[in-house]
This record gives structure tokens, sequence and C-alpha cells, in this order.
């Protein structure tokens, strides 16, 4: 019964909307128009109405409350701090392990990249976010041309050099310059015969000093180990 008055009220909308891209005068426009209105909404009540009378079979089927489902898992994020590298006359290729990596969604493998910096986001992998930063690379990147592959267990990120066949020493500019002191202080220890221990942990704190934050936790690192060695040392002596 409602479906057919339904139907009968929107054949008269439909002939209302004739006549109104018909009318000519405003205030014949304006009746038109209301009429319409008048007649949707007694349409939409009829279909509302057909609802609350329809049979609720979703009530007898049994359902599991809110309060009782499983809260969903926090994802949480995992720092990356291990990779290798390697390089050719146009790429620097950085490989990052991780089992099943390959099981990852494309969406969810990506890089933000600068001419001086990368950051490689595998997300939802095993429920965690893993990332790993290297910023402040030995030389600039072209960010255009470079991209990265999962394969099995491995992510490889091709980073395309801007000066190609120019061979990189080292990946970042820290870690160049820390090669760099530690050869000139053992340089001026041969000539001035300095003591080994107290010239490495004067470079430390140099490099503590200059260095960013990951720098600073390894140096700290670094710092601790000797120091707890030094004294089992003495202990043993």
């Amino acid at each position: 019964m409602s479906d057919s008055k339904v139907n009968e009220l929107k054949s008269d909308i439909d002939e209302l909307k004739d006549l109104l891209k018909q009318a000519k005068r405003k205030k014949v426009q304006d009746l038109l128009s209301l009429e319409i209105r008048k007649i949707e909404t007694e349409v939409i009540a009829l279909k509302e109405s057909s609802k609350d009378a329809a049979p609720n079979e979703a009530a007898s089927v049994p359902t599991t409350s809110a309060s009782s489902a499983p809260p969903p898992k926090k994802r949480y994020q995992v720092k990356i701090n291990g990779y290798g590298w390697d390089q050719n006359d146009k790429f620097i290729k950085v490989f990052v392990t991780l089992k099943n990596v390959e099981t990852v969604p494309k969406e969810n493998v990506y890089c933000k990249l600068t001419n001086k910096s990368m950051e490689l986001h595998i997300d939802n992998l095993d429920n965690k976010d893993h990332i790993l930063i290297i910023n402040k690379l030995l030389h600039n990147i072209n960010v255009e041309d470079s991209y990265w592959k999962q394969k099995n267990d491995t992510v490889i990120v091709y980073l395309a050099k801007d000066m190609q066949c120019v061979k990189w020493s080292h990946m970042t500019e820290i870690e160049k310059k820390f090669d760099d002191q530690r050869s000139n202080r053992f340089k001026t220890e041969d000539k001035d015969n300095v003591d080994p221990q107290e010239s490495i942990m004067s470079l430390m704190k140099n490099m503590y000093e200059s260095g960013d934050d990951d720098m600073k936790r390894m140096i700290s690192k670094a710092w601790y180990e000797g120091q707890q060695k030094k004294k089992f040392d003495t202990l043993d002596l």
C-alpha cells in the first residue's frame, strides 16, 4: 500500500517539476516549488514509517555487545638502527632486513626523501611501524630518480647520486667527520707521544658536543661500557 502511494507521489513530483520548467512568472514558480517540497516531505515520511513497520530481523540474531568486544591492538613505532649499504656509479643502495616485510602492502612501505636525508617507513608489520632515519648524507641525492623495492625479508632503497661516478667514502657527514678526527688524533699521538686513551676520550667529547641525538646516544653507550670495563679490570688487579 505504502509503496504504491510513494510511486504516485513521485509521479506527481515529476509532473510538477515539468510544470516548473515551463512556468515563467515568479509567483507561479514559487507555488510549484513549495508544492514539490511538500510532496517530497510526504514521501520521506512514508519511507520512514515503512522502515519502522518492517520486522527487525537483526534483533533475532545474537550480537556481541560493544563493551565485550576486544579493543583494537595499538600499534607502536620501532626505530631501525641497523642497515647495510653499497654503491655503484649511479646509486647508493641501503639494505634493511625485516622478516616478512614482503607481505606488507606496497602503500605501507614508503620513503620521505630530501637531497640530504632519507626516512624509510614500514607501517603495520606485525602490528608495528618501523622507521629508519638517516640524516646529513655525505653528498646530495636526486630525490626524483630515487626509489625502493620490497624483497624477501628485505627492503632496498636506491638513492640516486646527484653526482654520478663520485665514490662515497662514508654514508653520512658525521661518520666521515668522526673518522677524519680520529685519524688526525692518531697522527698527532705518533708525533707527540700523547696517551692514546686520553686522546680517544677527548675525541669522543668533541664528537658528543657536535653530534646529533643518535651520535650522542652512541657515544654515551661507548663511554659507559668503557668505564665498566676499566672498573672490572681494576678489581681484577
